[in-house]
């Protein structure tokens, strides 16, 4: 005889009652919430370049979504590779302490949207509602009750995003986020293709949608959208023949 499976959650905190805060929003960003906070949204494919607050949004909205469900968890996934030419080499220690640099950027969002004057954050790792783990380690894992960010998908390959997408179970969204401009695993990406595959009426019709973000939406500094602007212009220019010196 089967014993019938009781549904946990998690009990009451401080974090139930916060209020996040949040940056003011240009249209494009208001119109990522919305959907990201629709029942009927599954996956968002979330493309942009650098400072267009693609990882703050995902952050942003899996955080409302946990205030509003309460047995909801977030996981935050990333893949282990280096931006620099010339890697660090192997990190010592346990798979978590090799893993923990690269949760930086969940760190700062985090420390940027929840008040300052709670133990919300606190509560969330300790009671286990907030948890990171590298890509590689998803094989075999079934995720139900989770609001999951991939950050930094451009450095992994098509098989990598394949894993992840078919990890989902129910009640589960996931952000997948990246920039086609930052790729560090020469030319192994997959994630435009990934991103071109669900991109068409079907699956938004299923709840999968493809959002894409821009240099106008960039809020990090004014400086850092002409950076943008250059190098998206660099992009552009034939390869193979020097400059004039």
């Amino acid at each position: 005889m089967h014993k019938k499976k009781v549904k946990t959650t998690h009990p009451s905190s401080d974090f139930d009652k916060i209020t996040l805060s949040s940056k003011k929003l240009t249209k494009k960003q208001k119109r990522f919430l919305s959907l990201a906070l629709s029942d009927d949204t599954k996956i968002m494919f979330v493309a942009g370049p650098a400072g267009s607050s693609k990882t703050y949004m995902a952050v942003y909205s899996a955080l409302r979504r946990l205030i509003a469900d309460n047995e909801l968890d977030l996981l935050y996934v990333r893949t282990i590779i280096e931006c620099a030419d010339k890697g660090l080499g192997a990190l010592p220690g346990d798979i978590e302490e090799k893993f923990n640099p690269y949760m930086a950027p969940l760190e700062d969002k985090l420390y940027e949207i929840l008040p300052k004057t709670t133990t919300a954050r606190k509560e969330l790792f300790e009671k286990g509602r907030v948890d990171a783990m590298p890509i590689n380690y998803l094989r075999g894992a079934n995720w139900t009750n989770k609001a999951v960010i991939l950050d930094e998908a451009q450095n992994a390959t098509f098989k990598e995003l394949m894993t992840l997408i078919t990890r989902i179970g129910k009640n589960t969204m996931l952000f997948i986020c990246g920039d086609f401009m930052q790729s560090d695993i020469n030319g192994k990406t997959g994630f435009r293709q990934m991103f071109k595959l669900f991109d068409d009426a079907p699956s938004k019709d299923r709840g999968i949608h493809c959002f894409e973000f821009s240099e106008e939406d960039i809020v990090r500094s004014e400086i850092l959208k002409y950076i943008i602007q250059k190098l998206r212009s660099n992009e552009k220019q034939p390869r193979g023949k020097d400059l004039p010196g």
